[in-house]
């Protein structure tokens, strides 16, 4: 966009997801003149999801996984404003942000992602790691690589709830990924892994036979896997010396009355949505998810558009996978442009499988 081009339009992405990295990517290569685009987004590092076990296992560095939304918003010509959405007011096409004044739009783009649900189980949301957002869940399993390299020879105690296939893959990543710190230190594994699932099988939504393979292979690698475990409560136990610091032993209580004390509790279970999504009105499935079209324009407010995890399509909803929020990525951009241009939008059919 030219300095000298009249703004006659706002254009605003909020959060930093893989569809809003493509159609901000899109923008800069071929701008629309008359529009100001701003991202508002609370990382300016955006991980992408797929790599997220490769990265807790060693394979990639931060680099390798993560987008410079500070460099891409540069190169689409786009505002980039580093703080946490908290609302929208559609009444005035407002965004509300948690620490600068509300950012106006005359088209809204949300991209989110989503968070596991956990405000059903006491004690898990102050007490637990949740694998989303990301970037939280990667500053604490940094200090947790850290510390471990640092004190291979003292013992640690983790756990994973939710036994479906991020659970899985993220349990798998963890015990690589400190196998090798204690290899390097010539020291025994010192990490005691737990996976808790309420289901009777791995990875339900996957065949059987994967279930029960993984299944060996977490046993073989010395995980306990506790299966037809519910989690229902998680209590806060002793606090103990680890490293050059302090770890809270957390307690993981299940419905059966198995309990097992941890240092880290990781929670991987189903999504949810921000809770000040369906609050500002617009529409929302059951867990709080934006419906949207097959234009991925959402069915209460026309000027919103929502894709990647936080969207769910009325008719060719998806599970929250990060494959899924790429493949939206180019329809994204293209209904952008064409309600930038006041022209009918396009319908967008997903592909069913990863």
């Amino acid at each position: 966009m030219k300095d000298n081009q009249p703004i006659t339009q706002d254009l605003v992405f909020v959060g930093g997801g893989h569809s809003h990295a493509i159609a901000l990517k899109q923008f800069g290569m071929n701008p629309v003149p008359g529009v100001r685009v701003t991202l508002i987004t609370d990382v300016s590092h955006t991980p992408y999801s797929g790599m997220l076990p490769g990265y807790v296992a060693g394979l990639y560095s931060f680099d390798d996984c993560h987008i410079d939304l500070q460099r891409l918003s540069q190169f689409a010509n786009a505002v980039m404003v580093l703080d946490r959405a908290v609302g929208l007011d559609l009444q005035h096409n407002r965004v509300l942000l948690a620490n600068h004044p509300p950012i106006a739009f005359d088209w809204l783009s949300l991209d989110i992602g989503s968070t596991p649900a956990t405000l059903t189980v006491p004690g898990a949301a102050d007490d637990t790691v949740p694998v989303k957002p990301i970037s939280q869940f990667l500053h604490n399993w940094d200090r947790i690589v850290a510390e471990v390299a640092a004190h291979p020879d003292q013992p640690i105690r983790m756990a994973v709830v939710g036994g479906g296939a991020g659970g899985v893959e993220l349990s798998l990543a963890i015990q690589s990924r400190l196998q090798q710190i204690y290899e390097a230190a010539n020291l025994p594994s010192n990490l005691t892994l737990h996976l808790f699932h309420r289901g009777d099988r791995l990875i339900p939504e996957r065949g059987k036979w994967a279930g029960q393979k993984l299944h060996q292979i977490l046993e073989q690698r010395g995980a306990e896997v506790h299966l037809s475990e519910s989690v229902a409560e998680i209590k806060r136990g002793e606090v103990r010396r680890w490293g050059d610091g302090e770890v809270s032993a957390k307690k993981v209580c299940c419905e059966s009355g198995l309990t097992v004390e941890c240092d880290w509790v990781f929670w991987v279970t189903q999504a949810s949505a921000a809770n000040w999504l369906a609050s500002s009105g617009l529409a929302t499935n059951q867990r709080g998810f934006v419906l949207v079209n097959n234009c991925l324009q959402s069915v209460s407010h026309p000027r919103v558009f929502a894709a990647g995890d936080v969207a769910t399509m009325t008719h060719h909803p998806r599970p929250k996978a990060g494959v899924f929020a790429v493949r939206q990525g180019k329809p994204l951009v293209k209904n952008l442009r064409r309600a930038l241009a006041h022209q009918p939008l396009h319908s967008f059919v997903p592909q069913k499988n990863f």
